[in-house]
Formats: C-alpha cells, structure tokens, sequence
C-alpha cells in the first residue's frame, strides 16, 4: 500500500469512525500532504518513518515561517496518524515520543457586555436582519461554536409549552449538550420564526430542516455567519472579531457574575476543566487591574 493510500484510510477513519467535523478533517488532510510532499522529496516511505525523520520535518516547517500554531497542529496531527497507524498495521509508533510545538499562551479576547449589547443592536429589526440579531443573540447566550450553531436544526429547539427553553447542541465527536436559553435570545429567535423564517423557507423546493436559513431557503454557511458577525461589529464601531469572541464573551461574562467553573465547563463543551480554566485568568486579569487603579498604595 503506497503512502496516500495510507493517508486516505486515515482521513477516512477520523471521519467516519470518529466522527470528527469537515473542517478538522480539511486541517488534518492539509498537514498530512505538507508531509506526504516531504516523504516524496526524501524518497521515504511511511513504513520507514522514524522520530529523528519526524523531527526534522517539523523543524523544516518551523524554519520555513510555518507558525507555531500550525506547527503544533501539525504535530497533533502526525502523532494521531501514527498511533493509528501503529495499530492498524502492528509497528512501532514512532511518533510517540515527538515532543507538541509549545505556544505562548494567549487570553482569549472577550467584548464588554455593552459592546455585545451594541454589537446585536446594529442588526435591523425587520427582514433578513430579524435571522441576523437571533443568530448573534443565540452565538452570545450559548456559547455555542459557529459550526453547532449553523448545523441547528427546528427540532434541536426544546419547548416548554409555547416557550423555547433549550438548544441541543452537537459538539466536537458529534457529542451532544443541552444548553438553556435565556429571555432576550428566545424573544429574538422567536420573531425570525415567526416573521421571516416561513418566507425563506418557501424560496427553496426542497424545504431544509436547517434553524438558520440563507436568502434562497438553504441552510445558512459558516462563510455567511462569519460575514453577519463581522459587518455588525463594523456597523457597531467594535474592531475586528469573529463569532469566536462571543463564545469567549460568553464565559467570561459567567464567571464575573459568579458561575461555578464546572457548570460554564458542561455549557460551552469543554471535556476537560483546564481548557475552560483560561476564562479565570481573564476575571483574575480583570481583578488586578480593579486593584491597582483603586488601591491608594498599588500604583
């Protein structure tokens, strides 16, 4: 078997077997020809492959501009193909002991409370701006990625009564969580099914299940939630964001008010409570700089 095919079976496997998104799939397809490119150079099989062989081609990357987030992505990636690897065909994994690109740790950047109030204000309240306000409403009071977001269907919704109380959300591994919804973004989610949603819909033959619709009835991409965010931040006067920061806004704005750290953890998806433990330093951040311009002796 020659080293693509190799490499298909493994796309495949994390695919369908593991059930991770397109996107990760693309990233980790991405990294796996960079390095099916570097064994073609070297005339190197995957059998052959040995952690002096990965290391220098982790180096090369490096000391070609790669920078040390994709580096680190890159890493993850080959030591996940070899532990697959490894298995499927009985060898040594010689991607065992190859060390992840350490990065500097970033705080994720979170708005104020009043530049979110802003940020879902500069929607219009009629027309398509109706979708535009509940899906930045629905992005800041869940927490939820882009990608869950959009993937939403109609019966992902959960009602009490007439009410929409809950979303069920499909994480990273299509792991499901259950998430409330509070009174402003059930208001507003609420008025883009009424007034606009059945008039997309009636614009597309086959009519989609899709929460979210584009002006032609399909389901609304990650490229049109990206561009909703970003223009209502420009129409907002808020420097450059992404849908991102209204998942980091999200849980920082949880902690401040008090929230236990395992509750915000369960919300936003976290399998492990160190990932979600970053929002404390930001609320820790915010505390010593209240400290520091209020203290008589601080300064």
């Amino acid at each position: 078997m020659g080293n693509e095919e190799i490499f298909e079976d493994f796309l495949s496997h994390i695919s369908v077997e593991r059930g991770l998104s397109a996107n990760t799939v693309f990233a980790y397809r991405r990294d796996l020809a960079s390095f099916a490119s570097y064994l073609h150079s070297e005339n190197i099989k995957v059998e052959d492959v040995n952690l002096e062989s990965l290391e220098f081609f982790v180096s090369e990357g490096r000391r070609k501009g790669l920078s040390p987030s994709s580096s680190a992505r890159s890493v993850v990636t080959l030591r996940s193909f070899f532990k697959f690897y490894a298995k499927e065909s009985g060898s040594e994994n010689p991607a065992r002991d190859l060390k992840p690109t350490k990065l500097p740790r970033r705080l994720p950047k979170a708005l104020s409370i009043s530049d979110v109030a802003r940020l879902i204000e500069s929607a219009p309240k009629r027309g398509i701006g109706l979708r535009d306000r509940a899906l930045l409403e629905l992005l800041y009071a869940t927490g939820a990625r882009v990608g869950e977001v959009i993937a939403l269907n109609l019966n992902d919704l959960k009602s009490v009564g007439s009410e929409i109380q809950t979303i069920k959300l499909y994480g990273k591994g299509r792991k499901e969580r259950v998430v409330p919804i509070g009174k402003i973004a059930r208001h507003e989610l609420e008025q883009y099914l009424v007034t606009i949603r059945p008039s997309l819909s009636e614009k597309s033959r086959n009519r989609s299940d899709a929460l979210f619709l584009n002006s032609r009835g399909g389901r609304l991409s990650r490229q049109s939630a990206w561009k909703i965010v970003c223009e209502s931040a420009q129409l907002a006067g808020i420097p450059a964001i992404s849908p991102h920061s209204l998942r980091h806004s999200f849980a920082t704005h949880l902690l401040d008010g008090g929230a236990d750290i395992r509750i915000v953890q369960e919300l936003l998806g976290h399998s492990s409570v160190n990932t979600t433990q970053i929002y404390t330093m930001i609320t820790i951040e915010k505390i010593r700089e209240s400290y520091i311009s209020a203290h008589p002796r601080a300064k």
